[in-house]
């Protein structure tokens, strides 16, 4: 039991942390683009929504590179904890980040844009500091995607399965996610283990299905 568990507590260890992640960062990277005109907004967007349409083995490979001991951010990793970030479930965390990050800043990026602009100045003029002007207004009338946002960042990091298996492996008990534990399972012919674990994922999705649902309909009723 407690092998078959490993690979789910795993993935949800890795997808709770990488969501929340993901989540300040395409919170602030949507806030950031629309609040105010960027030169070069159309190369920067482009590169933000990049690893929606890239294939998981070249963004696998990049961060191979980037995460590798002869990247700058491996080497700085390894400088501060004295270990490799290759290989880790810290590197399953990136993976999902990265991967989940162009869902969240496009949700978010349209949850700004319904916001009506008036509503700000009006706070703006009352005084209100702009970070006050984000917790209280911004954010709180953006509040279906945030929600939205976030359920699908949550579900991107669940399914992420190429670029993880590039730069954390399929360690059993150490790297090995339930994406990567059902690969594994159909290669080796285990199908009632393949099917087993396939059930549990199939289970989570649809019970955040059903979480997203009824937060937007709450929402929808206030």
């Amino acid at each position: 039991m407690e092998e078959w568990a490993a690979p789910l507590v795993l993935s949800l260890k890795i997808c709770i942390t990488a969501s929340v992640f993901v989540a300040i960062l395409g919170v602030w990277a949507a806030w950031w683009m629309t609040r105010r005109k960027r030169r070069g907004r159309l190369f920067i967007e482009t590169v933000f929504m990049l690893p929606l349409v890239l294939p998981p083995t070249v963004i696998g490979f990049l961060l191979l590179v980037a995460l590798g001991r002869r990247g700058w951010v491996g080497i700085a990793y390894e400088w501060l904890f004295n270990q490799s970030i290759i290989f880790t479930w810290i590197a399953g965390v990136v993976a999902a980040v990265v991967v989940a990050f162009p869902l969240v800043y496009q949700t978010m990026k349209t949850g700004f844009q319904g916001v009506e602009r008036h509503l700000e100045d009006a706070a703006r003029s009352a005084g209100a500091k702009e970070w006050q002007v984000f917790r209280y207004v911004t954010l709180p009338l953006a509040g279906r995607s945030f929600v939205s946002s976030y359920i699908l960042g949550f579900a991107r990091s669940l399914g992420e399965f190429g670029a993880t298996l590039m730069i954390a492996g399929n360690i059993p008990g150490v790297t090995q996610t339930t994406p990567t534990a059902i690969y594994t399972a159909v290669e080796a012919g285990h199908m009632p283990l393949a099917w087993s674990w396939t059930a549990a994922m199939i289970i989570l999705s649809f019970l955040m299905l059903i979480v997203t649902g009824r937060l937007n309909e709450s929402m929808n009723n206030k």
